[in-house]
């Protein structure tokens, strides 16, 4: 059974609710709501998941997680290891080979990526989109809103949480009586919506507010930097790609009162902050 507090957090002397998914095991985040169908379920059959994305990604942490407590092989693809990760891995590209997964690299790009992935599909395999955007996915997120849904009532909250695919928003936006906002951390409103579209149709969807400043994905920006920094030292540690935009948003357009969903990631930020270190730390 998943469960993860609510705790107050001061932040630029304006307080708000955090929804603590950060502190949920055996792996944490929202990858543990999106994954939760599966642990609960008996792998009779299956040998072996199969899975794509980033380099860092941390699905891929958390499916390697998963391989590693039902006993199958996780491969992994994706289109880029830059050779000092190859030759001296860390974060959750690290994390994920000590869990045994057999990471390839690819030279496949956008939908013929996704559509080998999906074609080797078969009795014995169980294949994860990206970001674990599954429809399986629905039982672990509604699982959340049933946690939160009274709380927000009462204390007149919106939700709040920035999105890469967008599935985690997209369920709760379905199952929650009070509104869902959300912000494109990895593309923009468009790739959103499509993201949605691949898991349905629902009455209710996430209101979208996009960043005002256009931001690409993974690349560093010393503003995002000094923005978590900021946040860390409030008493929070938040995930490093998404959340200091998801924050930014909220504090561009003033919105209080929220619950805001911290999504876990904390793993992956070993990477990140070792890149932003090289780049506005080094002597």
């Amino acid at each position: 059974m998943l469960f993860s507090p609510i705790t107050p957090f001061i932040f630029k002397g304006t307080f708000f609710h955090v929804k603590r998914d950060d502190l949920l095991t055996p792996f944490e985040g929202n990858k543990a709501r999106k994954l939760y169908c599966f642990l609960n379920r008996e792998f009779k059959d299956i040998r072996r998941i199969v899975s794509y994305g980033s380099n860092q990604s941390n699905a891929m942490y958390a499916m390697s997680m998963l391989a590693k407590i039902k006993g199958v092989e996780f491969i992994y693809y994706t289109n880029h290891i830059p050779t000092h990760l190859k030759q001296n891995p860390y974060g959750n590209y690290f994390y994920a080979l000590k869990n045994g997964t057999k990471i390839i690299e690819t030279d496949l790009r956008g939908d013929k990526f996704r559509e080998f992935i999906l074609s080797q599909k078969d009795d014995k395999t169980l294949i994860i989109e990206e970001g674990a955007r599954i429809k399986e996915s629905e039982e672990g997120i509604r699982m959340l809103a049933k946690e939160i849904n009274d709380y927000c009532k009462i204390n007149s909250l919106k939700v709040f949480l920035p999105s890469g695919t967008g599935t985690t928003a997209f369920y709760l936006a379905k199952h929650l009586d009070v509104e869902v906002i959300t912000t494109p951390c990895v593309a923009d409103e468009e790739y959103l919506k499509k993201q949605w579209s691949m898991l349905g149709k629902s009455e209710k969807l996430p209101v979208i507010i996009p960043p005002k400043k256009k931001y690409k994905f993974g690349k560093l920006y010393k503003n995002l930097y000094d923005l978590w920094k900021e946040l860390k030292n409030a008493g929070i540690e938040f995930d490093m790609l998404y959340d200091p935009i998801g924050w930014e948003v909220v504090l561009e357009n003033n919105l209080t009162n929220i619950l805001y969903i911290h999504q876990g990631g904390i793993p992956g930020n070993a990477s990140m902050l070792k890149r932003y270190k090289r780049k506005y730390e080094s002597v």
